[in-house]
Order: structure tokens, then sequence, then C-alpha cells
């Protein structure tokens, strides 16, 4: 038990940390089934775009904010609800999150229209933003020394898995069809691991506070909440509605609210107050490029994912499953790069993710010559160089950055920086795939070919401009 970390604890709370240290391992199990589901449900929906496009009669831009609806709301809340974790308990708002996400999960999976699916895809990115920082609190105070080690480790296994099978399980769930459900049953998986949780944790998860939680920033959460807005849905709205007035004066709205959020942050931070986000660390110049740097690498994955999957499937006419397990190659490259990343980031320092950074580029540029051979039809080898490069690029990128970035900060100031990491990577997930949105289905009047050929060269762009940033990094010897 952490006694910095937790408050005076009630005779039932003493109660159940005695038989959480006891059985220390069997929190785990339950804490991590959120992980597992939240990462999950961001992947797992790519193959079974198509169906439900197709079966909901759905819009370009509702199937876009499926994607990027889930990584907006999940943006918004992370930090905020990391706060009021430490604040109400940790198990609570895991609790209250988890119980969101199996509803939503469930109104995703008989959602009667597109517009009830997109809501409860909002509500899912909401209630991923409860559950997510919770995750690594608990294990923070639940184990120490090498059983920590131990529990991140596992934590991190989770989440490569999720990510790495979310499209196989996905195209297998499509394709299977159980009790008619298709690609329904793709979030009604989520109820059952959502509900055995539930019912667990109470029995298996102690309660903790933190002693001097800090207090929540609800005009700093209100500001950013409406900024990301402006600025999203122009991006996801506009092409399908010829750009129209109301588009450009939501972008102009949102560089207001952006300054005004800055605004306020200064303030709040000057007053003594904690503000949602320190503007104090932006001041070093690495800091900010590895910030960026992370914004920028998002940006290309959700988007990435999206464009395949509906290039794989409406394009080339593969079903779910033959989708997923084309996706299995590129995980298998990611996999395989991403065991070889930490040594290499401790050899290599912040030439590891420029390298990372060109084998993107490379990747991409290399579907763009794959499909020029193929088109819509043809052998998949010619794709088969592309995945391999992306895949091995995602590897070499993700964990070296956070990694890099992290050792910018003094431990004091880890956490708050932990969690501006996760909200810029929803962001840039979000803001990738309204902008990339915008490239693909503006492009699809020439062929799902085409639309995906030069999606593929705005995706070299941003694997080349991830290079760059990784420049402004701190050296090896610095970290």
């Amino acid at each position: 038990m952490s006694t910095h970390d937790t408050t005076a604890a009630p005779p039932a709370a003493t109660t159940r940390w005695a038989r959480a240290a006891e059985n220390r391992w069997a929190a785990l199990p339950v804490v991590l089934a959120g992980t597992f589901m939240v990462v999950l449900d961001f992947f797992i929906v790519n193959v079974a775009l198509p169906a439900m496009q197709s079966d909901l009669h759905a819009s370009e831009t509702a199937i876009e904010w499926v994607v990027a609806g889930y990584g907006l709301t999940s943006a918004i809340g992370l930090i905020t609800f990391g706060r009021l974790g430490d604040r109400a308990g940790r198990l609570r708002i895991f609790s209250l999150g988890l119980a969101l996400f199996t509803l939503a999960s469930l109104a995703c999976g008989v959602a009667p229209s597109s517009g009830a699916l997109v809501v409860a895809r909002l509500a899912q990115g909401l209630a991923a933003a409860m559950m997510t920082p919770q995750v690594l609190s608990i294990i923070g105070v639940v184990y120490a020394g090498e059983d920590r080690v131990k529990a991140l480790s596992t934590y991190g296994m989770v989440m490569g898995l999720a990510a790495v099978g979310g499209q196989l399980i996905g195209g297998a769930l499509v394709q299977a069809d159980l009790f008619g459900l298709g690609w329904r049953s793709c979030f009604l998986i989520n109820v059952p691991i959502g509900v055995a949780a539930l019912v667990l944790g109470p029995k298996l998860v102690p309660e903790s506070r933190a002693e001097r939680a800090q207090r929540i920033d609800l005009v700093g959460t209100l500001l950013s909440s409406l900024f990301l807005v402006a600025l999203l849905l122009p991006l996801v709205e506009g092409r399908q509605h010829g750009w129209p007035t109301w588009t450009w004066l939501s972008f102009g709205a949102s560089a207001v609210l952006f300054g005004a959020f800055v605004a306020s942050q200064r303030r709040r931070g000057t007053r003594g107050g904690a503000p949602l986000l320190e503007l104090a660390m932006f001041r070093s110049r690495s800091l900010s490029a590895g910030l960026i740097a992370q914004l920028v690498l998002w940006m290309g994955q959700a988007s990435f994912f999206l464009v395949y999957a509906l290039y794989l499937q409406q394009g080339r006419g593969l079903n779910a499953l033959q989708a997923g397990l084309v996706f299995t190659m590129l995980a298998a490259a990611y996999l395989g790069a991403s065991m070889r990343a930490p040594a290499l980031t401790m050899r290599l320092g912040r030439v590891l993710p420029a390298i990372g950074g060109v084998v993107l580029a490379a990747g991409h540029a290399a579907f763009v010559i794959g499909v020029n051979a193929v088109g819509d039809g043809g052998a998949l080898w010619a794709l088969i160089p592309g995945m391999v490069l992306v895949g091995a690029g995602m590897g070499l990128t993700i964990t070296p950055i956070a990694s890099i970035v992290m050792t910018t900060v003094s431990a004091e100031r880890a956490g708050a920086l932990s969690g501006v990491l996760a909200s810029m990577q929803q962001v840039g997930n979000a803001i990738g795939v309204a902008v990339v949105g915008v490239i693909f289905f503006g492009a699809l009047g020439g062929g799902f070919a085409h639309a995906f050929r030069v999606s593929e060269w705005a995706l070299v762009a941003v694997g080349l401009a991830l290079a760059a940033l990784t420049r402004l990094l701190p050296s090896r010897r610095a970290a």
C-alpha cells in the first residue's frame, strides 16, 4: 500500500487493502479488462466500417465520425478525469467509466441509425477517458518495485494485443455473423466483459485517492473542448456540404477559442491554481517538439487504418475476415520492431524515431507503387512491402517518442506530461481522420485505388514531417 498516495481509509476500505495485499495480482485482470476494451474498440471498427455503412445507409461523414468522434471525446476528458480520480477515488471513476463504456457498447450494438451509432461512439470515447488514467494510477498504488514493473509490462502487452488483434477479431466477428448480428457483435462483445469486470472490481480492486489532489480546471476543460469541436466539425462536415460559410466561421472560432484557452491556463497558473495544461512545460523547445511529434505521429495512425480498410474491402472486394488477415502482416512487422525499440532507443536516442519516420514515409510510398501496379484487383503481394515498412515504422516511433519526451521533465511533472501525451495521441487521431478523410473521400470520384493513392501521398508527408521534428528532440546525452 502506498501511504503517500491514499487518504485515511475506513474499515471496509482497509479490509479491501488487506485482501489486495494478500492477492494483489487479482486486481490486475479487472483493470486491464477495461484497457483491453478501450484499445480494442479503437481498432476493431476498421474492418467493420463497410458493413456498418451498408447496413445503416451511413454517409461518408458518419463513417468518419465513428472513428474521429471516439478520439475526440477521449482526448477532451483524459486529463480532467485523471484529476477527478485523484479526488473522488480511482476505483470509483474507473467503475463509472466501465459502466458507461459497457452501456455505450450496447447502444452501438443495437444502434438503429448512423446518427445513433455516432452518439454512442462519442459516449464510448468519454468513458474511455474516464477509465484510462485510472488504470495506471491503480497499478502505481497497488504494486511496487519489481511487481510494478511486471504489472506495467503486462499492461503494455495487453494494449499491444488489443491493437494488433483488433482488425482480425473484428473481421472474424463480422464474417462469422453470430446470431445474425454481423458488425454489431464487434460492440456487443464488450458487454459480458464489462459486466464481469464491474462485478469483480469492488471485490478485488482497492480504492485510493491522492492526499493533495489538484482542483479540476472546469474553465480550461470547457475551452479546450469547444476548441476541438470548432476545429474538427468543419473538417469532417465541410467537404460533403460544399464548405459553406459556417465552416470557415468555425475555423476562425477555433483560433479564438485556442487563444482563450492559453490565456486561461496562464492566468490560472499565475494565481497559484492547477491549470489543465502546464504552459511552463512548453518553454522547452525539445519538449514542445516532442509533443508536436506525438501529434503528427498519431495523425497518421487512425487515418491510415481507416482508408486502408475501405480500400481493401470496398475497393478490392475482400470480406471482413480477409481484410483482418491482411492487417496481421502489418501487425507482425509492428511487433517485431517494437520489441527491439526499447534497446535501440537506449543506443540511438532521437535517431531511432527519425529512422522510424523515414521508414513510415517509405512504407506509404511503397503502397502508392503497389496500388499503381494492381489497382482495385491483382495479387496482394504488391502491397506486402508497404505493410511491412509501415508496421516497422510504427514500431520504431510509437514507444521511442513517448520514452524520449518523458525524459525532458522531472519526476514531479511526469504524471502531468503523460496525460498531455495521451491527449495529443487522441487529438492527433481525430485530426488525422478528419484531414485524410477530406482527401480520401474527395478523390473517391476516381475510384478507391486512386483515392487510396492520394491519401498515401499525404501520409508520406506526415512521415517525413515526423522525421524532421525528431531533430528537435533532446539528444541521447541530454536525455
